[in-house]
């Protein structure tokens, strides 16, 4: 089964409203995961991005209710967190046409781009390559600010049968040359990459080859479970972040995350070991709990915040064996070893 995304039930609880400050660690055993608290599950696919004193996660829109779409949840502090307002209520009508049988949008992204929040999102079905993303646009996260409001802007790139990709999973990057892309992809041929018209965010030349930066070679037939690509910017090095075999299996989940850098946006990125994500390498980055804990399994589809502080976190989901294998909200931070690669806390 490839190219999916899970269901769960909410639960909202209410979240501090103090100044937005980096959390302190107290106790060196005591980890930001480890205090984590109020409206975190169920959370699937996040990314994190902040506006002014609030923080904003945005993930696949779960169960009932309004954020049935895409779901919103803030915190000030990074620890206590609520729910927010959607900003997707309904998918639009191109987004139905498109994809018979969507229900929700899947694994949204969330940048700022010459004046505008961009957040592009996923439409599709379970295990299915006929897939869209859609761009949304905004001034503001803020409801309470003038000019608060979604604009839809349309699709942004399909894929359909013939294609060996999968439109969904976006994340955009601006290149230091000023270029700007929009990573995607899962299963089918890997993780790709296309250029972007820096102007309104939609692709730069329709019909475009895109360019692949990761897959898992596998028998012809078998499942390549790779997905989720996020390319960070860091010390003249692009990372690209991935996923690596299967979510959406609540405890019996494998998902685990690897990382590789490249001097190019395009690539290639390599591992450590200088092991290619062309051929399925990479170095480990998050990865499930030791098996003498256990509880949190499957940690995947990370996205990445540098704070205005300059500390750097990874935000991600993982599967919470003492809450049912329920998707749960992770931020860790996001430590650079003397050997300039990236530790999660």
């Amino acid at each position: 089964m490839i190219g999916w995304r899970s269901m769960a039930c909410v639960v909202a609880l209410a979240a501090a409203g103090a100044p937005a400050q980096t959390p302190v660690s107290g106790d060196a055993a005591t980890t930001l995961n480890d205090r984590l608290q109020g409206d975190i599950t169920p959370t699937h696919d996040p990314v994190i991005i902040r506006e002014g004193n609030t923080y904003h996660v945005y993930s696949t829109g779960l169960g009932d209710g309004p954020d049935r779409i895409i779901a919103h949840r803030t915190s000030r502090d990074l620890v206590h967190w609520q729910k927010a307002p959607t900003p997707l209520a309904a998918l639009p009508d191109w987004a139905t046409r498109a994809i018979p049988g969507a229900s929700n949008a899947w694994a949204p992204d969330i940048s700022y781009v010459g004046g505008r929040y961009r957040l592009y999102y996923s439409v599709s079905t379970f295990g299915s390559n006929r897939s869209a993303i859609g761009l949304l646009t905004s001034p503001t996260l803020d409801p309470g600010k003038p000019g608060y409001g979604w604009r839809d802007e349309g699709p942004v790139v399909m894929s359909d049968r013939p294609d060996d990709f999968n439109a969904i999973d976006p994340n955009f990057v601006a290149g230091r040359d000023g270029r700007h892309w929009l990573a995607l992809g899962s299963f089918w041929s890997g993780l790709k990459l296309f250029a972007l018209d820096p102007e309104v965010g939609k692709l730069l030349k329709a019909g475009e080859a895109p360019i692949s930066i990761a897959r898992r070679p596998a028998p012809a037939g078998a499942p390549a479970p790779v997905e989720a690509p996020f390319i960070i910017n860091h010390g003249g090095w692009y990372w690209l972040i991935a996923s690596y075999d299967y979510c959406c299996k609540g405890n019996a989940s494998t998902y685990y995350t690897v990382i590789g850098r490249s001097r190019l946006v395009t690539g290639p990125y390599l591992g450590k070991d200088g092991s290619s994500m062309m051929q399925g390498g990479g170095t480990i980055l998050l990865r499930a709990d030791l098996p003498e804990k256990q509880r949190f399994r499957g940690p995947g589809h990370a996205g990445y915040l540098r704070d205005a502080d300059g500390t750097d976190y990874v935000v991600y989901h993982a599967y919470d064996r003492e809450n049912k294998g329920a998707p749960t909200l992770r931020i860790a931070r996001l430590r650079w070893a003397a050997d300039g690669w990236p530790v999660a806390e």
